[in-house]
């Protein structure tokens, strides 16, 4: 029979030193008792010799992360526990992975008390102000975790408080931080603890005012606060009470008359109204969209546009192509992609083998937005405000087109087809699932290619797009 003495309940290395000789010895759990003295003596009559021919051994991560939580566990069984698990372990190398086995199971559940008991820590240590008029200021707080968690805790605490010296008793140990490191000591006792400060008079009143009655659920509180940790939480005085008013406050509050929203927020919604999604009649084809797109109103775009430009192409189309906005010759004849990057598109579409005519054409926002330069309309970006607006009608376009693939051509496509900024460099020849079940693949706007200014980079920038516009039909296919 092998005695082993940790020093310490929760020495995990001493453990790990002693489970380490004991396994390479071939002692088995059933010949080994472990113990706790303080004195730190591993092994009471020496350390076992390993035994000739025995092969080495090394236990899973996973099993070293339980243990060293498990071990902070009141339990008296986990030693035992996890050094039985650890010789299992050299017959059964995959035990850890059988969540249904007795220890296996048991060294979870051991694990996961502890981090439940390290959460409550985090969450009900409450510190009071120590008065000491000759000391620089400093904060105490009592707490009794269920388990030995106090060491595992404290960084954080420290993390937290970084710029407050504070200490927390508790009757395991005691842990000290001075504002640059952190100090150990031994447990406390309760009458060591600081009495109430004029602090917890403000808790308590803040703690009153987020209270919300009409939302309180008892049994769900007290699991997620056990009465346990109330005597430390100064706000607990206070939870009788309002747990016995809480049904006549709900009952006041149902009664109250609605309050009249302030004229900022009615100017807020009627917004939100103007650019949401199908907020009013919705089109049920193309004809209606294209006479709908004339008379639109929801931005300020239409002001300077010479017409809107709806989409065009087949009705059943299994590709759409959604670009920015109409340009200069596109707001004139009242047809998207017609102008210069319409001629780069049609070069790309015949490269591809994709046949314009059985696509569906038009863009995120239906208006030319620009800006003078003496006679010239030069393009300016559409705002997100603008895409968000006109998502309406590319939404019913959708709806009554239902392609089975949606290319977006550039990033202010993107925006208005995905709800998001979309990288396209990163997202490139991807499928991307879209709510109304088609899939959505990012491209280069064509207009960009005209932009490059280097041939071969061009070159290679079409060849993309081309590569591109393949996937996009395939998919559709």
């Amino acid at each position: 029979m092998r005695l082993v003495r940790l020093a310490s309940e929760i020495d995990f290395d001493g453990w790990r030193r002693a489970a380490r000789a004991l396994r390479t010895a071939c002692v088995p759990p059933e010949d080994v008792v472990w113990t706790v003295d303080g004195e730190g003596d591993l092994f009471a009559a020496g350390e076992p010799a390993p035994e000739a021919g025995a092969p080495a051994f090394t236990a899973p991560r996973d099993f070293v992360e339980l243990a060293q939580n498990a071990i902070l566990h009141r339990s008296d069984e986990r030693l035992a526990l996890m050094y039985r698990v650890l010789w299992r372990l050299g017959t059964e190398p995959c035990l850890m992975r059988i969540v249904t086995d007795p220890d296996v199971a048991r060294l979870r559940e051991l694990a996961k008390n502890v981090d439940k008991a390290a959460h409550k820590m985090k969450a009900f240590v409450r510190f009071r102000l120590v008065s000491d008029p000759d000391q620089p200021e400093t904060y105490a707080a009592w707490f009794e975790p269920a388990h030995r968690v106090t060491e595992k805790v404290a960084p954080f605490f420290a993390r937290r408080f970084a710029n407050m010296r504070f200490s927390i008793l508790t009757p395991d140990v005691c842990v000290h931080w001075d504002g640059e490191r952190l100090g150990v000591s031994p447990g406390a006792d309760p009458a060591d603890a600081p009495a109430r400060d004029s602090l917890e008079d403000y808790w308590r009143t803040y703690y009153a005012s987020i209270f919300n009655p009409a939302r309180l659920n008892v049994a769900q509180m007290q699991k997620e606060m056990p009465k346990r940790y109330w005597r430390n939480l100064p706000e607990a005085r206070l939870i009788p009470e309002l747990i016995e008013a809480a049904e006549n406050r709900t009952a006041a509050m149902v009664a109250q008359p609605p309050s009249e929203p302030t004229r900022r927020i009615v100017r807020q919604a009627a917004r939100v109204s103007r650019d949401a999604t199908f907020d009013a009649t919705v089109p049920t084809t193309l004809d209606e969209v294209r006479g709908g797109v004339q008379v639109c109103r929801r931005c300020e775009l239409y002001r300077d546009a010479t017409q809107g430009v709806a989409g065009e192409g087949a009705k059943s189309a299994r590709l759409m192509l959604v670009g920015e906005q109409p340009g200069d010759q596109e707001d004139l004849e009242g047809q998207p992609f017609v102008g210069p990057a319409g001629k780069v598109l049609d070069r790309a579409l015949e490269a591809a083998g994709i046949p314009r005519e059985e696509t569906f054409v038009t863009n995120a926002v239906k208006h030319f937005r620009h800006e003078l330069r003496g006679k010239r309309r030069l393009h300016k970006t559409p705002d997100a405000s603008h895409v968000a607006a006109c998502r309406w009608w590319l939404d019913a376009e959708r709806a009554i087109v239902r392609p089975r693939v949606i290319v977006a051509l550039g990033a202010t496509a993107a925006l208005s087809v995905f709800g998001r900024p979309m990288p396209i460099g990163k997202t490139r020849q991807q499928a991307l699932q879209l709510p109304d079940q088609a899939q959505g693949v990012v491209t280069y706007h064509p207009s960009y290619l005209l932009r490059v200014p280097d041939a071969d980079a061009k070159a290679k920038a079409f060849a993309l797009f081309v590569e591109d516009l393949k996937f996009a039909w395939k998919l559709a296919g």
